[in-house]
């Protein structure tokens, strides 16, 4: 049995996933806001988002799991009736999952798991590997051939990125990572290596 790595207090992660047997978790533009939408009640609590994409058979997301000392437990919110003794983050993911799976079903006249497997993470290690990452994220639909420029997919966070918008991302932390707005631009404007990240991409 595979052994998940843990979802450590304080940690940066890849969190990602796709359809069983590949097969599509969006089926219409409300599917992508529901998603969202329960991401924000279930995850926002319990991690700070860096960067996201939305694709119709897989998702990428990364996040940091805040400190226990940073998570407010009067804002979590769980799909059981029982309040857990301890808070784990993976519990949270899991009710994310397991919610959006129950409202697909019930919505788009489906049964059985929409998910392959469990979600999949990867702790980030380094300011090298996450600023790569978050290019793979939003370049993701542009290396599936969806769109050929980042700036034309509606279901990432790169524009949001570039807005001024009030965000639930940490922006500003994301843009000091690549020094500023314009070196961001510069950085997904480029060709980048996926060397390093090599173990994360999921087709």
């Amino acid at each position: 049995m595979e052994v998940k790595t843990p979802l450590l207090h304080g940690h940066y992660y890849h969190i990602y996933n796709r359809g069983n047997n590949s097969s599509p978790i969006f089926f219409e533009n409300e599917n992508y806001y529901h998603f969202l939408r329960l991401y924000a009640k279930y995850i926002d609590p319990i991690a700070e988002t860096y960067a996201w994409c939305l694709l119709k058979n897989h998702f990428h997301i990364l996040v940091r799991i805040k400190e226990k000392n940073e998570i407010i437990e009067s804002d979590l919110t769980y799909n059981t009736t029982a309040k857990p003794k301890t808070i784990e983050p993976y519990r949270q993911f899991s009710h994310l999952f397991n919610a959006y799976t129950q409202s697909i079903n019930k919505r788009h006249q489906r049964t059985g798991s929409l998910f392959e497997n469990k979600f999949e993470r990867k702790m980030v290690t380094s300011e090298n590997y996450f600023q790569q990452l978050i290019f793979y994220i939003h370049n993701n639909p542009v290396h599936h051939g969806l769109v050929k420029q980042m700036s034309l997919y509606p279901w990432s966070s790169f524009e949001s990125m570039l807005s001024q918008k009030p965000t639930m991302l940490k922006r500003e932390e994301v843009m000091e990572l690549f020094g500023d707005r314009e070196h961001f631009i510069d950085y997904h404007n480029q060709e980048q290596t996926e060397d390093g990240i090599l173990d994360l991409i999921i087709e």
